[in-house]
């Protein structure tokens, strides 16, 4: 049984963590799940904005599940469980549909690190993020060590990772890391949505390309993106397709 689903509403995908008896603690399956709901969105150009949440009251989500990942070998533990969220987790990144964490309840370890990958996060009064890891033996795998650190200052990712301190919502918007602090995340994220559907899509997918390229996130990748879409949108591909399809010798426009 699925436990991240992806429901859409016009023009509006919402993201949503459903494990709460655990705290909404991510195993392998939820990974895929997770990867499965944006191989859909990509391929969904009427959704104009996505918001990530988490069910039950207790915890936006609690990081990694114990249970999944702490009977695993060295190798698998490094080679699939971190690698492979790593992986997932940057696929969410780079998602060219605008994407904003609804944060009403604690977002530790994992859950932090998935907020990060957000666009922009709204944050209730009382929630708080934590980098724990080191309370089981373990270290910030999927972002906390370096995403985190293109979100909040370097001391203050080092007081939660070294520290074990949590962040509470007002010093968090301080810090710009979350956009509003609303006594209603959900709703909040909802009209920020419905607000980001009214403006033009490819627009909002290339100033993604151009931000995260600027701030050194995977930067060549982001340029071949930006290339490849301007190229597509050019007469001499139209022309380079209509060649092929003929088998005549191709006349280029330069356009």
């Amino acid at each position: 049984m699925s436990a991240v689903h992806l429901d859409i509403e016009g023009e509006i995908a919402r993201i949503r963590l459903d494990n709460p008896s655990k705290l909404n603690a991510l195993t392998m399956e939820m990974l895929e799940q997770l990867e499965q709901a944006c191989a859909t969105l990509e391929r969904s150009p009427n959704i104009r904005a996505v918001i990530l949440t988490g069910d039950g009251d207790r915890a936006f989500c609690a990081g990694a599940d114990i249970k999944a990942w702490g009977e695993l070998s060295p190798t698998d533990f490094a080679r699939n469980w971190v690698r492979e969220g790593h992986r997932i987790y940057d696929r969410f990144a780079r998602l060219s549909i605008p994407t904003i964490a609804a944060i009403h309840a604690p977002a530790m370890g994992g859950g932090l690190e998935l907020a990060a990958c957000a666009d922009i996060r709204v944050m209730a009064p009382m929630a708080t993020l934590a980098l724990p890891e080191a309370q089981v033996g373990i270290v910030p795998g999927w972002g906390g060590t370096n995403r985190l650190l293109r979100l909040l200052p370097e001391p203050v990712v080092k007081e939660m990772a070294l520290f074990g301190r949590k962040l509470t919502a007002d010093k968090a918007w301080s810090l710009g890391f979350v956009a509003e602090v609303a006594e209603n995340p959900l709703a909040t994220a909802v009209a920020i949505a419905e607000q980001a559907a009214q403006a033009s899509p490819r627009a909002h997918e290339v100033a993604k390309y151009q931000i995260h390229a600027a701030v050194g996130e995977d930067r060549a990748a982001l340029i071949e993106a930006l290339g490849g879409g301007m190229i597509g949108a050019t007469d001499d591909r139209a022309e380079g397709v209509a060649r092929f399809k003929d088998k005549r010798k191709p006349v280029f426009p330069g356009t």
